[in-house]
């Protein structure tokens, strides 16, 4: 397979994952700590514009973050915030979650300590994991009546890959993100979501360029 031909498939499942929500006013903004930093910028963006008077960063120590920062995802996602004009006093930190049912379950408690009320909270998260996070706070998160947005740093997919972020990496992770999305509903983890053909049929052609390289690990192997 050509690289234009990958990278054309990768594109449709990029796409797929992206929500496309649009970004209103709200209570309160929650940053899900990951291993890029542009989780955090984003955050600090629309909390300087306005959009939420509160920040929430949630994140302790997660798969791939250890051999990066000594400190948990949250404090470092918190100082990138605060460089960028963020008031100290306006953020909250959960420190001390693993993944994203511990990111629901652990700020949930944080909120309830803090007597806090949030009728509408906008997520970020790194785009391939949009859809995913949604899916996720929609099934989990104990009060329904929550209304999420889920919004990610502004980039196309080409523009996303780099050396530090390498385009063969995010397709691994792309492609096994696509697989939760086919079988985690059925685990009770996410609520349904639709998979169009395209998306499918682009994850069956990558699947197998995806289990030859160097990024199995991201693949569920249950599909």
């Amino acid at each position: 397979m050509t690289n234009e031909k990958i990278d054309q498939l990768a594109q449709i499942i990029w796409y797929y994952h992206l929500m496309n929500h649009k970004v209103e006013k709200a209570d309160c903004i929650l940053a899900l700590g990951s291993h890029d930093t542009r989780v955090a910028e984003r955050a600090a963006e629309l909390y300087l514009q306005n959009y939420a008077p509160i920040i929430i960063f949630s994140g302790g120590t997660g798969e791939r973050t250890p051999e990066m920062w000594k400190n948990s995802e949250a404090e470092v996602f918190t100082k990138i915030a605060i460089k960028m004009g963020v008031p100290k006093e306006q953020i909250l930190l959960e420190n001390k979650s693993a993944n994203t049912g511990e990111n629901i379950q652990f700020t949930y408690n944080l909120i309830q300590q803090k007597n806090l009320h949030f009728k509408k909270i906008i997520l970020v998260q790194t785009p391939y994991m949009e859809r995913r996070t949604y899916a996720t706070f929609m099934a989990q998160w104990p009060n329904k009546n929550t209304k999420f947005t889920v919004t990610s740093p502004q980039f196309s997919f080409q523009d996303y890959c780099s050396d530090k972020y390498p385009k063969d990496k995010i397709i691994a992770i792309s492609v096994g993100y696509l697989e939760r999305i086919k079988i985690y509903p059925d685990k009770g983890y996410q609520i349904y979501q639709e998979i169009p053909d395209n998306a499918w049929n682009a994850y069956l052609e990558l699947l197998p360029i995806v289990k030859s390289g160097s990024y199995t690990n991201y693949l569920t192997n249950q599909v």
